[in-house]
């Protein structure tokens, strides 16, 4: 869009086009693989827009360009999941002989993806502390090609210190990725703090209804653009219609949606605060957090979503009463949706150095009523402390 308005107002506009669509308010489905030209000379035009729907559609064009205004980047890809989105990124930027360094409270399958299929095509992984800061520096070799954010961090929400970590990739020309999924492009935007590539699950707060599957990446550069283009091309990575349809329809919600969200998690958290069941909680907005300064600093808000480590005396089976008791929390895995979830997170299987015992629990909270969702906690934990 031209004129310089809030947020709140792009997110209305971004990406849609009516007289494209003889006044249609919504960019419409598109589903397609066979693109015809008109001519000979048209199949030969480099500037053709679209090819084939494998490689682009409006749709898919027109989501692109909405989450590129989300999150202030140059352009888009598109992919059918948001971790497609991050191996699809990683394929893009690393070779083998490669060094990448990954922060080690990230989202599970990015640590399995690293040791497994990175590791396999002979690249050199290694996780760092979130909180390591500019002390990244100490750990930048000669063939160091990409660093690896994600804030705040998966389960634990430790919040990193991106423009201090930036600042020393720049120096030493090495390019930086971050997933940006908790903060949906709201929160926080990281090519504004010097990030190169944003990557985001739109399963989470910009589907909104846990129907998605949807990933996306944002470049900060036509350069870095054209290398995740030509990647996704190769590697036949591509979004489904219908997902790109709803979650183009979810980003009009996004903003109120992920307020929400934040302002209802909060008297769950506080209540939990009130429990001799807890060992500890994970939440940015936690005095106590890792890296709450920099989130106060740096974010303009909280998502719903935070973790609860259970004291060590009880066992899983006891925590399983309690979950299994609960009505309004089913177990699920993902998060964003309009409904509360619980989800058990095995944190020394996703940690190199976790040394804590006790049930870890995700606890996402969705649009009911917080009296409610009270309630249920209440008439559920009872089950554990008898």
């Amino acid at each position: 869009m031209k004129k310089d308005y809030h947020r709140e107002t792009k997110l209305m506009h971004a990406g849609r086009n009516p007289d494209d669509y003889f006044g249609v308010v919504n960019p419409p489905i598109c589903r397609t693989s066979t693109i015809l030209y008109k001519d000979m000379a048209a199949y030969f035009d480099p500037n053709t827009k679209f090819r084939y729907g494998r490689i682009g559609n409006p749709l898919s064009h027109a989501f692109e360009e909405a989450v590129s205004e989300l999150e202030g980047g140059y352009n888009a890809i598109t992919a059918p999941s948001g971790f497609c989105a991050i191996s699809t990124t990683f394929f893009a930027f690393l070779k083998a002989g490669d060094h990448v360094l990954i922060v080690d409270s990230c989202y599970p399958p990015t640590r399995f993806f690293a040791n497994k299929q990175l590791r396999d095509f002979g690249v050199e992984v290694e996780f760092y502390d979130p909180m390591i800061g500019a002390d990244i520096k100490n750990l930048i070799r000669g063939n160091t090609a990409l660093i690896y954010l994600e804030s705040p961090s998966s389960a634990t929400f430790e919040v990193q210190d991106v423009p201090a970590i930036v600042k020393v990739a720049k120096e030493c020309g090495v390019i930086t990725i971050m997933d940006n999924t908790y903060s949906a492009g709201v929160l926080f935007r990281p090519l504004e703090h010097g990030i190169n590539i944003s990557v985001q699950s739109a399963a989470k707060y910009i589907g909104g209804h846990s129907d998605v599957n949807l990933g996306f990446v944002v470049a900060d550069n036509a350069t870095n653009y054209k290398i995740l283009k030509s990647c996704a091309v190769n590697l036949g990575v591509c979004a489904a219609a219908e997902d790109l349809y709803l979650a183009m329809r979810g980003l009009r919600t996004l903003e109120m949606r992920l307020e929400h969200a934040g302002r209802n998690m909060l008297p769950i958290l506080e209540w939990f605060k009130t429990r001799p069941e807890v060992q500890e909680l994970y939440s940015p907005v936690l005095e106590t957090s890792r890296g709450h300064d920099i989130w106060k600093r740096d974010f303009s808000g909280a998502n719903g979503i935070f973790s609860v480590l259970f004291n060590p005396k009880y066992s899983m089976d006891d925590i399983a009463r309690f979950v299994d008791a609960l009505e309004l929390f089913p177990v699920g895995s993902s998060w964003g949706g309009y409904e509360s979830l619980v989800q058990p997170q095995d944190m020394k299987e996703y940690r190199d150095n976790w040394d804590k015992d006790g049930v870890f629990i995700r606890f996402q909270i969705g649009n009911e009523n917080t009296k409610d969702l009270i309630a249920d906690l209440e008439q559920s934990i009872g089950d554990l402390t008898c």
